[in-house]
């Protein structure tokens, strides 16, 4: 053999042997594939302020508006509270359920009936306590002068199980007015969300008083759930339903690295713990990739992650070039995202109120047209989003 044909056939084997570890380096931390990544950009600065609305708040999780123009606030350790038009905060209103106030648990979303002015009916989501642990729930009730009255819990997780993380949970209403609530693995559990007789990692879709849809996927399938709609989902805490198309679009948390943008449909499997566009926090690999026949892709992700929270389409003219943007609360850094979607596909992205440096846990559309977000804190606050210049 001559020298040359030694040295390749050395440079050869040498490279043949690199193979498994460049392989083995792109399966634990995933940089691209058929789903859009965020570009990841800088904030902008000046375009929008925030105004004060409400202050001194516990980590409040969610507000809704009231026709007469006042906010439902939610707070996570078990309270919810109304906000006047002046930002005087109300006492705590009675007959909230009990809940789990630990680590993510606690008092959740809250949402309003589609025939609220009628029925006055107010459905809240929160970690509920119970034989085996903990799960997400949802309750309802009338809301009265001083609380809500006549409260059912319409909806149970199922199992439920130890520890304090992945509860979701939205609360959304489609069109025909059933109930969607997003939900999560429960954290330690995460290969239940590939299981359909187990609700943990689902998106569910109900009726208002908690029955069963006949038109839910799994139906009568054996060994199914009935609730569930979706599955393969690690942590849902944003979504909102797109105002032309009716369809439901949620956000949900990754890793390290693989918070999604999806619109979730009938029966179809979103991956999770198969595949992800992130790693675990230890830095190991997570499922078998980014891919795999049978399992959808998102149709955007983050890496590193938004820690998303809270979600509206904004269908208001006073943001000029905003209408028709999906807005997405971001808790790490802390912003609020703006997502410019065309035919399914996500076209640009852009990050304010990160001068704030606060946790943006919810975000939705007040009457007046202005954007609202609430932000997570010790002493949270109602912000109004007010353009600047």
């Amino acid at each position: 053999m001559r020298p040359t044909q030694a040295i390749r056939g050395t440079a050869m084997l040498a490279f043949l042997a690199m193979i498994p570890l460049v392989t083995q380096c792109q399966a634990q931390a995933p940089r691209s594939g058929p789903a859009q990544s965020s570009p990841q950009p800088k904030p902008i600065a000046g375009k929008v302020g925030a105004e004060t609305v409400a202050k001194g708040l516990e980590h409040p999780w969610a507000l809704a508006f009231l026709p007469d123009g006042r906010i439902l606030v939610t707070e996570r350790p078990g309270r919810l509270r109304i906000v006047e038009k002046d930002g005087r905060i109300s006492r705590p209103l009675t007959g909230v359920p009990e809940v789990v106030a630990r680590g993510q648990g606690g008092l959740l979303d809250v949402a309003l009936d589609p025939k609220f002015e009628e029925n006055r009916l107010v459905y809240l989501s929160y970690a509920q306590p119970g034989e085996g642990g903990a799960g997400t729930a949802v309750a309802r009730g009338r809301l009265g002068e001083g609380g809500l009255e006549n409260v059912q819990v319409i909806y149970r997780q199922q199992p439920k199980v130890d520890g304090n993380g992945h509860f979701g949970s939205r609360l959304v209403f489609d069109r025909d007015g059933k109930l969607f609530i997003t939900q999560g693995d429960r954290q330690g559990y995460r290969e239940q969300a590939q299981d359909l007789d187990s609700g943990l990692g689902k998106l569910v879709r109900i009726n208002p008083d908690g029955s069963i849809p006949d038109d839910n996927p799994f139906v009568g399938r054996s060994g199914a759930r009935p609730e569930i709609y979706s599955l393969g989902h690690r942590s849902m805490q944003a979504a909102a339903l797109h105002p032309e198309t009716g369809q439901l679009w949620t956000v949900e948390h990754g890793a390290r690295g693989g918070d999604e943008l999806n619109h979730p449909e009938a029966g179809k499997n979103y991956g999770w713990p198969v595949i992800t566009y992130g790693i675990d926090y230890s830095g190991a690999r997570i499922g078998e990739g980014t891919a795999k026949e049978g399992m959808e892709q998102p149709v955007y992700y983050w890496d590193p992650v938004i820690a998303p929270s809270g979600a509206v389409w904004y269908t208001g003219d006073k943001y000029p070039g905003w209408k028709g943007s999906l807005f997405v609360g971001s808790m790490v850094p802390g912003a609020l995202v703006r997502l410019t979607v065309e035919n399914g596909r996500v076209t640009s992205e852009e990050r304010y109120l990160a001068e704030l440096g606060d946790r943006i846990r919810d975000v939705q559309q007040g009457p007046d047209g202005l954007l609202y977000v609430v932000t997570d804190e010790e002493d949270g606050r109602v912000l109004r989003v007010v353009p600047k210049g």
